[in-house]
């Protein structure tokens, strides 16, 4: 199994049915020409939406493929890298008892994050993520590959869930990457049906 494959294995099958028909225009032949990234960041841009990312675990990694493309500065107004736990709570307003009671790695953290960095930067759309991406970290209640994200869509609740994954530090990386910006997508692309 390759890369794209094992992340593909962990979407929901509507995400990867979407995403399948999305990419043959329909015809189930694929042409697949464009990267998560570029077509999200065709998307914002269409619709005059603005971004900003919480990131953790990832370390940059998923504002790193957004800022890549030229031209992006007409929707991502910015992120922050909250890795420790001190960042979390004196840059995005992360609560230090939930924290503590719930761990950085949690639904409750994760909202908070994509809460407080819309509320930092003003976005439209905030993206959060906070993980154990290893290979030290785990435990038994949370595994190495343990990942919480949330989606938060300005006057919407916010949108959270955790998934499982396997590799090596930076497989788990670029994995957690891929699969957020295929959460956006599908979240941008189903505007009017997710709440």
């Amino acid at each position: 199994m390759n890369h794209q494959e094992r992340i593909a294995s962990l979407m929901p099958k509507r995400v990867r049915l979407f995403l399948w028909y999305k990419s043959t225009n329909g015809s189930g032949e694929a042409k697949l020409t464009q990267s998560l990234e570029e077509i999200i960041h065709q998307t914002l841009i269409e619709r005059g939406l603005t971004l900003s990312l919480a990131e953790s675990c990832t370390g940059g990694s998923v504002s790193s493929r957004i800022t890549k493309l030229p031209g992006c500065s007409q929707y991502f107004l910015g992120s922050v890298i909250a890795y420790c736990n001190e960042m979390k709570i004196r840059i995005l307003g992360v609560d230090q008892e939930i924290l503590l009671n719930s761990g950085a790695v949690s639904r409750e953290v994760v909202e908070l994050m994509a809460n407080g960095v819309m509320q930092l930067i003003g976005s439209d759309y905030s993206v959060a993520i906070s993980g154990i991406a290893g290979p030290s970290g785990g435990t038994t209640e949370k595994p190495v590959g343990t990942i919480w994200a949330a989606i938060c869509k300005k006057n919407y609740p916010i949108y959270t869930w955790s998934f499982q994954l396997k590799g090596n530090r930076q497989e788990i990386i670029n994995q957690s990457a891929e699969i957020v910006l295929q959460k956006l997508l599908y979240f941008l692309k189903n505007e009017s049906n997710v709440s």
